[in-house]
């Protein structure tokens, strides 16, 4: 099972102090919370792709491929990439490259985002999203496995004789997860392909998330990609931990009180009874994220959101040491202990390989010290 965090690169006022990061802040502190989240052993870094302040995470191509070339280990993701809004020859080209220079270090999630004015920036209509998000990635799924593509649909202008390039590494396409929190219509779509559905269930209770996977495993399972148990699902969730249950409290329901999403609504200790958000000690995170299975079943990953509401990047760091030191090991733990035999690992560019009987185009068995692209020693490049 894979651990991570997700971030959406909001620009918000720190509540207890007044103050609010400049969007060169922002993006900085994008980048030390995901060589954090190497450092303290997860799995997983996910940016979003906003285009509205007050977020900063326009460009998460641009960030990944920072980020990857600071990080020697961790999978490289999305948040949200705006199938909507985005043009399908773009993702493939984008993340298509990228692909090549994580060497495979990477994979994306699909959304059709929830913020209306975006749309027309784009030249589209927010009523079209479901459609869009149906049609945009139909043609995206083609241009990754077919050398030529001719297409015409009723979003874009048709493609005759087209080949996205670079095409993908090792012929392998990346992995895709389709993202939301209340369509089944892109639950059905991640089932109809036999891709991931990541549930980001981080303002529903249990129950809405209980249907949505259940509807995704039962349509994966009719199409054939596999029974029910093996359909690939991914979990967003949100924490804030002291080692003091009291004190997490305490410190963070300023932020809470306060933050765009959840100001003026429902209490704290009422988010925290009805939705995934825990706030606590780290034994209370364990057993709550513990709880997820008993409504998602056996997942593949789970990715925490962590640097938001105007947290400190201080902040931030230290609930990862806590996430990595303390929360994360027991769950891989425990996680694995319950798993029954048949159910996926999560998904990698190696072992999708594997499984497709392919062989990568770069030699793994190499010194694994030695970077293979500048021939420098990991422990002498001070570059970066």
């Amino acid at each position: 099972m894979q651990f991570g965090i997700f971030t959406v690169g909001d620009v918000t006022t720190d509540p207890t102090t007044g103050r609010t990061p400049s969007e060169h802040e922002r993006i900085r502190a994008t980048v030390e919370i995901a060589l954090k989240a190497e450092e303290v052993g997860l799995d997983v870094v996910a940016v979003g792709q906003h285009h509205n302040p007050p977020f900063v995470a326009s460009s998460p191509t641009t960030t990944m491929a920072y980020i990857g070339a600071r990080t020697k280990h961790i999978i490289l993701s999305t948040a949200t990439t705006l199938i909507t809004t985005t043009d399908p020859v773009r993702i493939a080209e984008d993340y298509g490259t990228l692909q090549h220079l994580l060497e495979g270090r990477m994979d994306l999630t699909l959304g059709r985002g929830n913020t209306g004015p975006v749309y027309p920036w784009f030249g589209k209509d927010i009523r079209d999203g479901i459609a869009l998000a149906v049609e945009n990635y139909a043609l995206l799924h083609e241009l990754w496995r077919e050398d030529v593509v001719n297409y015409e649909g009723r979003f874009r202008t048709p493609l005759h004789g087209f080949t996205a390039t670079p095409r993908p590494l090792d012929g392998l396409p990346p992995f895709v997860w389709h993202g939301s929190i209340r369509s089944p219509e892109i639950a059905e779509q991640a089932a109809y392909y036999g891709d991931g559905f990541f549930h980001n269930n981080i303002f529903w209770p249990a129950s809405h998330t209980r249907r949505m996977v259940d509807l995704y495993r039962r349509r994966y399972a009719h199409y054939g990609h596999g029974t029910y148990e093996q359909a690939i699902v991914g979990l967003g969730g949100q924490v804030f931990m002291r080692k003091n249950s009291q004190d997490a409290v305490r410190e963070f329901r300023p932020y809470f009180d306060n933050a765009p999403v959840y100001g003026g609504g429902p209490s704290l200790e009422e988010f925290t009874r009805e939705t995934p958000l825990t706030v606590g000690s780290p034994q209370q995170v364990i057993e709550r994220v513990l709880g997820f299975r008993e409504y998602a079943g056996d997942y593949q990953r789970q990715l925490f959101l962590m640097d938001h509401a105007g947290l400190p990047l201080k902040t931030v760091l230290e609930q990862l040491d806590l996430l990595g030191e303390e929360v994360v090991p027991v769950l891989r733990r425990e996680f694995a202990a319950l798993r029954p035999a048949g159910v996926p690992d999560a998904p990698t560019h190696a072992n999708r390989l594997a499984a497709a009987g392919g062989r990568p185009a770069v030699d793994e068995t190499a010194e694994p010290s030695v970077d293979r692209w500048t021939g420098t020693r990991a422990e002498d490049d001070n570059l970066l």
